[in-house]
């Protein structure tokens, strides 16, 4: 009979023992034992080889010095926040965001230019991205000496592997190694991650799924994007794929192939409009859907009807991922939430009409309207992610 590779296992305890701290800490040996279910001989021993490495630091619980306390002061672990520091970013076509956090994921720094970058040259798109990089880490206080890695967060299909984008609506290109470029560029290890996987990470660490080992997370931006969570894991496609929820088909129509982008993307919705005026404006702005809301508002019947279906189709799509994975949470954020009850009314209830009935009640529907900071701080989580994992991930960055 084959057994797993010891080396394997001790660093899969590891980065289990630190996930544990950095989800729950302060706290205890004992406690780390209950929640991993490792002996407390084991958890002693990785304990006392992070606090080596200094990855984590001791609280004393107590004061040793008042006689009335009874008993030794309670040893609580947590996170050593010096122990890395990583800077974040979210790329949109209208905007750059960045952040800097240190190893328990708090913001150091951060800034946002709001510049229309889509379809630019390469050069010019890598000239911003590392202007802001080195911008914000100056905010913090830091150079780039100081920094571990740098993780992009980008719309479309990435492999994260590689680093490569295979298609984005950022780039005129395809296929584009933005990772090499900016590695290069910054002398410092840079991850290019998908937006999706990058706010679910955000929320997985700081946000609405914190209390979760398995969720889901459907982003509805100027792409429609996929986050999938499995045992605190992200899944990825071969190759580290990202994936690109607006190809989902949802059937076939009289022009052939119905795909989720046709009925609910963000062009699609705003496409009902003329594309002319204040509105044209607006959307150049990357404010096309706050104004669309304004417009909704104003009872306007074309973008009215446009945002029911789009909130149907959506519906339908989640009610075919909740009948794949059955998560206990799916969050949808994004850009097109700002449509309103029109959206979310019909959402709702094409899901309820959707899903199987075997399945009603399984998955809770949380909506969130994450600011892009938010987003940023996911691909900061990316950064550190790869981190965590460097014991036994020859591909990630030694801590």
């Amino acid at each position: 009979m084959k057994t797993a590779d010891p080396e394997l296992m001790r660093a899969i305890n590891r980065l289990n023992v630190l996930d544990t701290i950095r989800r729950h800490g302060p706290i205890s040996r004992v406690e780390i034992s209950e929640r991993t279910q490792l002996s407390t001989t084991t958890v002693s021993a990785i304990t006392a080889s992070l606090l080596d490495d200094g990855l984590i630091l001791p609280r004393h619980e107590g004061d040793i010095r008042n006689e009335a306390a009874r008993g030794r002061p309670r040893v609580m672990l947590e996170l050593n926040p010096d122990a890395a520091r990583v800077v974040g970013a979210k790329i949109a076509a209208n905007r750059l965001v960045f952040v800097v956090t240190d190893f328990r994921g708090d913001v150091l720094s951060k800034i946002t230019l709001p510049i229309r970058i889509d379809r630019q040259p390469i050069g010019v798109i890598a000239d911003l991205v590392e202007d802001g990089v080195r911008r914000c880490v100056v905010d913090a206080g830091l150079s780039l000496e100081d920094v571990d890695s740098v993780c992009l967060g980008l719309p479309g299909v990435i492999e994260h592997r590689t680093g490569h984008i295979r298609s984005s609506p950022i780039f005129r290109d395809t296929n584009v190694d933005f990772a090499s470029e900016m590695t290069t560029r910054l002398d410092t290890p840079t991850i290019v991650e998908s937006d999706a996987h990058a706010i679910t990470l955000a929320h997985h660490w700081f946000g609405k799924a914190r209390d979760l080992e398995d969720m889901v997370l459907i982003s509805l931006e100027q792409t429609l994007g996929l986050g999938v969570l499995h045992d605190n894991q992200l899944f990825r496609g071969a190759g580290g794929l990202s994936h690109n929820l607006g190809d989902l088909v949802l059937g076939m129509g009289p022009n052939g192939v119905v795909r989720l982008s046709s009925q609910a993307g963000e062009s699609e919705i705003l496409g009902e409009q003329p594309a002319s005026g204040r509105f044209a404006e607006a959307i150049k702005l990357g404010r096309g859907m706050t104004h669309a809301q304004a417009l909704i508002k104003a009872e306007d019947s074309t973008l009215i009807g446009a945002a029911i279906r789009a909130g149907e189709a959506v519906g339908v799509a989640i009610a075919n991922i909740v009948t794949l994975f059955a998560p206990p949470r799916v969050i949808l954020v994004g850009s097109s939430l700002a449509l309103g009850e029109p959206f979310l009314d019909s959402l709702r209830n094409a899901y309820a009409l959707a899903v199987p009935p075997s399945l009603k009640g399984v998955a809770e529907l949380v909506f969130d309207d994450s600011t892009d900071d938010f987003w940023a701080q996911g691909a900061a989580a990316v950064a550190l992610y790869e981190l965590y994992e460097s014991p036994w991930n020859t591909t990630g960055p030694a801590l």
